[in-house]
Order: structure tokens, then C-alpha cells, then sequence
């Protein structure tokens, strides 16, 4: 058995932990990384990164069926699913070096492949090496749940760790769960030649804006995406094999395809760290921090990312390696905050969120709120393009943005605006005094701003006063 003394020790080799191990060893930090899977965690390899290559295939595929009034006929596209995988793959492999343990121990960093455990307040234990470290940071990240629901062990069973593997293309895909996995999986597989179902226990994309979620939920339905509400999975029936099927009972009835994709939620990854042994705090939602996101009960350990608890995102990791590198190198005063956070879920039309929903404002603010609005159609490009289906919502407190939802062609890209306004508490006239460039989707941010100045310029009986009395006068 060997031992290491080490400033940091840094357990997962995802967003997170790769992103303090690199800004702390450049600094001048000694660092052990403990991984003891692959490199690049879960979004790399099994989330972020492949599940938006899945979906560029399916868009090609769609694009090529639906030219629109644009000049060009439509054809039918000849799908090779196995093609749209090895582009997957591809994509993989084009990204592995930036997250490699060769690339790191460049930097200086102690890579470790083996998985960690605490075995005192100061020591963790990675297969036959010890190592002791002024600071831990658990940066395990989280994996796929799948309940247990009867009969689940009949059939097989497809996550997101999993389904990328599958390389031929399945008959008619059950997704179980209605959310943003669910649903980004259902439409790339449906464009790629698939029948699809999504089953939901509660309201498919239910976390969102009900308004915006709608629009999704439309056009995953126009385009041949069965979606089933209010149908909690009781039981599952079926065989594996050559030639599977699989059949998911409930109240509603009962739904038969070829494969199961479950995507109902996320677990943290957590549980076989020993986090006992160290006097850490945990639960389901992953080790219990404070606002600086040190354990409340052993200050000596961090916890970032999915094993934080709270929202679960791959920026948000990055994000939460920053606060962490502030306070654990520098000693100052560093706490996360959550209002700032912005997401996407990459359907088509994708749908991005930052800061309040409109109930969420509305509830807070009460009649203090004040909901801007600017549809797609409006936007000269939208219209060049085609792509005029979707809406922005921006929800305004005394002058300032405190959410915004939008949903529609590039969403993802507009919402970056909205975040920045938010973290820098920026108020609306800085948006409405941004000059852009015409035509682009990202006029349709400033469109939105203006829009809570019109009322304010164009129907106040002040104004037209002040603009009166200045033409009389003027020289």
C-alpha cells in the first residue's frame, strides 16, 4: 500500500473535477485525480455530447424531407442507422484528447484510474493507494434511475449510458419519461426512422413554462411523436432477444414496441464513497453543502456538480469549479448563486430557460412583474429562414430582467444574452441600447427589450407633452 500527501484530491474526472484539477495545478497546487471510469464523465460519453450528435443526424435526415417552400424538393432520406452512430462515435473521439488523463498529467496533475474511497476525515483510499490531502473535492456526477418497476428485469432496458451503443434501429422505441432526455431522445429517433412513444406519469416537459412547453409538445406531435400523459409505468411485460418486445402497462393503457428507453430522472453517485468514514453529510440529493459549497459537516471536502445536489448541468459543474478554485486556493469568500444558471433542452424548436419562469415571477413579485413578449414571426430572419415558430418571454422587475423563457430556432444561443444580463445585474436599456446585426435571430432579444419600452415612449401622455412643448421651442 502507498501513500501520497497531496493539496487537493479531487474524486471524478467529469466537468467538474477536470476543470479544478487543470485551474488548480496551473496555479501551483499539487493535485491527485481519482477516476475510475472514463475520463470525461458522463457528459462526454454517455450525455451532452453524444446525445446532440444524435440529434444533428436526425435534423440532417429531416432537413432533407422538409425544404419547406424554400426552392428545393424534398426527398426522402435514406437513414443508415448505424452511420448516424459512427458520427456519434466520432464526436467522441474528436473531444477525448481535450479530456484526457495524457492531457492532464500534463499539466501536472496525478491521474489516477481507480475509484475513491473516504476512509477518515483526511484520507481516501484508491485501490492499493492512500492518499491524504488538505482538501477533497467530490465531483462523482450522477447516472440514470430506473425505477423498480415490476417486470423490468423481463426486458432490456436502454439509458442514456447505453443507447448510443445500439446500432440497429429499433421498430418502435418506448421512452419512458417525459422530460428533457426523454423528449431531445424521442425526436432524434423518430427523425432517424423510428416509431416513437413517450410515456409520462405526470405533464411531458412539466418542469418548464407551460406556454413554451406547448409548442414543443405540438411539434413533437405534428411530426409523429406519440406522447402520453398522466400514465404512470405499473408494470413492464416482454422478451429479449433477436426479436424483443417490450409492452409498458398503465392506467391508461397498455403500450407495445421493440425497446425501452427509460429517462425518467437522475441518481446522484454518491453512495459507495464511504462518505461516512469522513463525517460527510449526504442523502439522496448528494453531499449536504452550504451556499460555499463545502460539506456542513467536514470542511475539508467540496462537493460540485450533480454530487452538490441542485440543478443538474454540465455548465453548472464548470460553473461551481470556479467558486471552488476561489475559496480552496485563495481562501476568499465564494458561494454559488442559482438565479444566473440558464438551460436547453435541444429539441426542435429547442426551448431554453433563465432565472424566473413567469409563475415563478409572478408568485415572488406579485403584480411588480411585468411579462415582455416578442414572437418569432416578427423576426426578419425567422422569416428569410422559415423557422418563424416560437416566442420569447422576458419577466421584468423594476427595470430589470429576472427570467426569461424562450423557445423557438436557436433558443440556446439567444438565451446566453438573458444570462449575462442577469449575472451582471444589466438592466433592460442595456439590451435596448445593444446595437446588432440585421438581419440575425438575435434581434428578436432586443425586439423583446424594446418591447417593454413602447409603452413607456409611445403611449405616455408625458412624452408626447415634453415633445410637444421641445418642437415649439426649439430653435
Amino acid at each position: 500500500m502507498s501513500r501520497i500527501k497531496t493539496d487537493v484530491c479531487i474524486i471524478g474526472g467529469g466537468s467538474g473535477g477536470l476543470s479544478i484539477a487543470a485551474g488548480a495545478s496551473q496555479m501551483g497546487a499539487s493535485v491527485v485525480l481519482l477516476e475510475g471510469h472514463k475520463m470525461g464523465g458522463d457528459c462526454l460519453n454517455y450525455g451532452c455530447i453524444p446525445s446532440k450528435a444524435l440529434i444533428a443526424a436526425g435534423k440532417q435526415a429531416y432537413a432533407m424531407g422538409h425544404t419547406g417552400d424554400l426552392g428545393s424538393k424534398a426527398v426522402d432520406p435514406d437513414v443508415d442507422f448505424a452511420a448516424a452512430k459512427d458520427h456519434v462515435r466520432k464526436v467522441i473521439e474528436t473531444i477525448e484528447p481535450v479530456d484526457s488523463q495524457e492531457r492532464f498529467e500534463g499539466f501536472g496533475v496525478n491521474v489516477i484510474r481507480e475509484f475513491g474511497r473516504f476512509i477518515s476525515r483526511t484520507e481516501v483510499q484508491a485501490g492499493d493507494t492512500i492518499i491524504q490531502a488538505r482538501r477533497f473535492v467530490v465531483a462523482t456526477g450522477s447516472g440514470p434511475f430506473v425505477p423498480p418497476i415490476p417486470g423490468l428485469e423481463g426486458v432490456d432496458v436502454y439509458t442514456n449510458e447505453n443507447i448510443f451503443d445500439l446500432r440497429e434501429r429499433p421498430e418502435h422505441l418506448i421512452v419512458v419519461g417525459g422530460g428533457p432526455i426523454g423528449m431531445e431522445m424521442a425526436q432524434a429517433h423518430l427523425r432517424l426512422g423510428c416509431k416513437v412513444t413517450v410515456i409520462e406519469g405526470a405533464k411531458a416537459m412539466g418542469k418548464d413554462d407551460p406556454e413554451m412547453a406547448a409548442i414543443v409538445l405540438d411539434k413533437l406531435r405534428a411530426e409523429g411523436v406519440e406522447i402520453i400523459e398522466e400514465a404512470q409505468a405499473t408494470e413492464i411485460s416482454g422478451s429479449k432477444g433477436a426479436n424483443p418486445k417490450v409492452t409498458v402497462h398503465t392506467p391508461k393503457g397498455d403500450f407495445t414496441g421493440s425497446h425501452l428507453l427509460m429517462a425518467v430522472g437522475r441518481k446522484v453517485n454518491v453512495e459507495n464513497l464511504d462518505l461516512d468514514k469522513a463525517d460527510v453529510k449526504w442523502g439522496r440529493g448528494g453531499v449536504e453543502v452550504g451556499a460555499d459549497l463545502r460539506s456542513v459537516s467536514n470542511k475539508k471536502v467540496y462537493a460540485v456538480g450533480d454530487a452538490a445536489g441542485g440543478l443538474q448541468f454540465t455548465h453548472v459543474a464548470g460553473y461551481h469549479a470556479g467558486v471552488v478554485i476561489r475559496s480552496m486556493l485563495f481562501g476568499l469568500p465564494s458561494k454559488q448563486r442559482t438565479d444566473h444558471i440558464p438551460w436547453a433542452t435541444y429539441t426542435d424548436p429547442e426551448l431554453a430557460q433563465v432565472g424566473l419562469t413567469e409563475a415563478q415571477a409572478k408568485e415572488q413579485f406579485g403584480s411588480n412583474v411585468e411579462v415582455v413578449r416578442f414572437p418569432y414571426h416578427e423576426n426578419d430572419r425567422a422569416i428569410a429562414e422559415g423557422k418563424t415558430t416560437g416566442l420569447i418571454k422576458v419577466m421584468v422587475v423594476k427595470g430589470k430582467p429576472v427570467g426569461a423563457s424562450i423557445v423557438g430556432n436557436m433558443a440556446g444561443e439567444l438565451i446566453g444574452m438573458w444570462a449575462m444580463a442577469i449575472a451582471n445585474k444589466m438592466k433592460m436599456s442595456a439590451i435596448a441600447a445593444t446595437v446588432l446585426p440585421y438581419p440575425t435571430v438575435s434581434e428578436i432579444n432586443k425586439r423583446a427589450a424594446g418591447a417593454y419600452f413602447t409603452p413607456r415612449l409611445f403611449e405616455s401622455p408625458m412624452v408626447k407633452r415634453v415633445v410637444g412643448l421641445v418642437q415649439r421651442w426649439l430653435p
